[in-house]
């Protein structure tokens, strides 16, 4: 039983210093490895074509690139 609670602290302690990280800092939460578009896939639903937002995107990164 002490295993148990002195895990559950820490995971606790855990879940609070991310909770007063965020209030302090106000910043989102974000993949550091660009998420799906890294792997060169168009879009990560099932839809047949991309959403306007998404080749809006799309059409900005092509821009940048050189």
């Amino acid at each position: 039983m002490t295993i148990f609670f002195i895990t559950f602290c820490f995971f606790l302690l855990v879940i609070l210093s991310m909770a007063l990280g965020y209030i302090f800092t106000r910043r989102e939460i974000k993949g550091s490895c660009g998420g799906i578009s890294a792997l060169g896939m168009e879009k990560v639903c099932d839809c047949d074509t991309p959403c306007a937002r998404r080749k809006a995107e799309s059409a900005k990164q092509q821009k940048a690139a050189p």
